[in-house]
């Protein structure tokens, strides 16, 4: 025992900590104050702002509130005493800034001072207080340096969300999200039913996270989703089912990808995409005007999967940005075509980046893609095996405007398709001429980075406003990726959405045996702004189909099958045809609030490698653990 302890144990016993003074008013409420002339003692709670000392007995003292939004000037003077103790006027100036009090006094009329207020707090300014007594509910220590242009590590997130006031502000957004969403299914007839965290591992497509159980060689899994058990609510006679859920993912992070995420998880039973998508339509429209005062369209539009790699370069596009994807190849020399790609007979797409008057001219332009495809975020594009992009500056002082290499025929067209101007930019980039598979394609991902770019440089307009659509039509399968754990199959294919998503048509039932590559999921995507928000689809609900499509087609292995076996027996059981959806909830707060990264929106993020800076996790198991868990590290 340390020979402090006895001091530290009777200074806490005596402390405010222990015998905390209650609260009369909240400081964020003035509407409950009562009125100066009823000269009625009040007591707040909060932390001390800054100090003015106008002399040796008379200061003035901004105490800020709770949740740091509104403050309120302290008028103490040297006849503010306390029993005859100590007087409360020294007692504050001994006090720090930021040290958290109980403050009493009598509030006053005050005159109206300048308007100079900061824009993140709110200051009282009809009234102050004049203090009678204060205390100190825990010390400030010096050795913290918090200015208002002081940057905190991660290391120390509680310091970057105390005195951070857009990160708490970020986080009561999402709290009132939550909130809304919850109460607008419960108008709708939805339960919130809560779902296990501790499951078992199953061939879903992401890898699992494992959690060791004393029993050796058995262990639970977290959830990639709660998407089984939802299924399984539906063939348990639930007919609407909700829950903000977390969910955990050991994928490659980035900036809108943590490795535990919160989603609102919704099923319907008897029911099919449509009825789904109908409700989360009126259900974010709401969301939208509730939040943000912002009139989203109704119906969202919606775009096939195919026209949307087609046209944008991308199965997520943002709409607003423009920039539509055209195929030129038919009107190409072919000496042109040699010298922008190797590859033998391939789809040569344009996309035209509009700067006309924005810029100085051609001069400009040609300047800004030097630039960018000599720096760090233009190297992928140079060295894409395919070859390439071809870039060309719309010029009118030069032989046919500057595109003179694509040939009379290509040069009209594109003067015409895009009412070129002077400084346009015009980029040409060759493909595979094979069905699209995948997010994006080469052509789409320089839409967005040269997009991104220009708007940097100030050479155009930032996109503003929402647009949301739908994805639908997405391919059931898709060639089984090397990077990222499959369901597991030996057919070289996996479930583009998962294992448990339906064929959309007869039609594409009758291609399951010939020709599954071009089968049509029944499965949606919820786009806003670029933005991935969730995707959905209406489930298979018969246990032989389910089967069917897990035996033959993704050709999982028995094993892998017992491991469904749960749910094929709820499907067996009579279950009802169903549908859902999951909306990251990360990310659609993330969007609504215009921030980059969805770690601006939760308390605790994880770093780019999967680590809590503050708390040091994850850890390094001990000898001890490893034995309890039947355990043992591999070299």
């Amino acid at each position: 025992m340390s020979p402090w302890t006895p001091v530290i144990l009777s200074a806490f016993v005596h402390s405010p900590l222990v015998e905390l003074p209650k609260p009369t008013h909240e400081l964020n409420d003035s509407s409950t104050w009562p009125k100066p002339q009823k000269k009625q003692h009040v007591v707040f709670h909060g932390y001390l702002g800054t100090c003015a000392n106008l002399s040796k007995k008379l200061s003035f003292i901004q105490l800020l509130s709770k949740d740091g939004s509104h403050s309120l000037q302290i008028v103490s003077s040297a006849n503010s005493v306390d029993n005859g103790k100590e007087s409360a006027h020294e007692k504050i100036k001994n006090l720090s800034e930021h040290t958290p009090v109980a403050v009493r006094g009598l509030l006053r009329e005050r005159k109206q001072p300048p308007q100079n207020d900061s824009q993140s707090i709110q200051k009282v300014k009809h009234v102050e207080l004049d203090l009678i007594d204060i205390k100190a509910l825990n010390k400030f220590p010096p050795d913290i340096i918090a200015k208002p242009d002081t940057q905190f590590p991660p290391e120390q997130r509680h310091l970057q969300l105390r005195f951070g006031n857009s990160l708490r502000k970020a986080l009561e957004f999402r709290s009132r999200v939550g909130l809304f969403l919850r109460n607008e299914l419960n108008e709708v007839g939805f339960s919130e039913i809560e779902t296990p965290l501790l499951f078992k591992s199953t061939p879903e497509g992401a890898r699992e996270f494992i959690v060791p159980t004393r029993r050796k060689g058995q262990a639970y899994a977290l959830p990639q989703s709660p998407q089984q058990f939802k299924q399984i609510l539906m063939g348990s006679g639930v007919s609407k089912y909700f829950q903000i859920a977390k969910c955990f993912r050991d994928e490659d992070l980035r900036a809108d990808r943590q490795p535990e995420f919160t989603q609102l998880d919704l099923e319907i039973a008897f029911a099919g995409s449509e009825e789904v998508m109908d409700i989360i339509e009126r259900v974010v429209r709401a969301l939208w005007a509730n939040m943000m005062s912002v009139k989203l369209p109704l119906p969202f539009p919606r775009l096939k999967y195919q026209d949307a790699m087609f046209k944008y370069g991308s199965d997520k596009p943002d709409t607003r940005l423009g920039m539509l994807i055209s195929k030129v190849d038919y009107l190409l020399p072919g000496d042109l075509i040699c010298k922008i790609t190797p590859l033998q007979a391939p789809i040569v797409e344009m996309i035209a980046l509009r700067f006309g008057a924005s810029t100085t001219g051609p001069v400009a332009t040609r300047k800004f893609i030097e630039e960018f495809l000599e720096s760090p975020e233009g190297a992928p594009f140079t060295q894409n095996t395919d070859g390439a992009p071809g870039v060309f500056v719309y010029d009118s002082s030069k032989p046919l405007q500057g595109l003179q290499a694509l040939g009379f025929e290509a040069a009209e067209y594109i003067e015409d398709a895009v009412s070129a101007e002077d400084g346009d930019l015009i980029v040409l980039q060759a493909r595979q001429n094979t069905r699209f598979a995948g997010g994006s394609t080469a052509i789409g991902d320089l839409r967005l980075a040269l997009h991104a770019a220009a708007v940097r440089e100030g050479l155009i307009a930032p996109p503003t406003g929402f647009e949301p659509l739908w994805i639908t039509d997405f391919p059931l399968f898709s060639p089984a990726s090397k990077n990222e754990s499959s369901q597991g199959g030996n057919a070289g294919l996996e479930s583009t959405h998962h294992p448990f998503t339906s064929p959309k048509t007869p039609d594409d039932i009758d291609l399951l045996l010939a020709e599954p590559q071009r089968v049509i999921g029944d499965h949606y995507d919820l786009v806003i702004n670029g933005v991935e928000l969730g995707g959905g689809s209406r489930r298979i609900h018969n246990a032989e189909m389910q089967q069917f499509v897990m035996r033959d087609i993704l050709q999982m292995s028995p094993e892998r099958l017992s491991s469904f076996s749960h749910l094929f027996e709820v499907l067996r059981a009579g279950c009802p045809p169903h549908a859902g959806i999951a909306l990251g909830l990360d990310r659609l707060v993330a969007l609504m609030l215009g921030k980059d990264s969805v770690r601006d929106v939760i308390a605790f993020p994880k770093s780019g490698k999967g680590e809590d800076p503050m708390v040091k996790s994850p850890s390094l198991l001990n000898k001890e653990t490893l034995e309890v868990y039947h355990l043992q590290l591999r070299e």
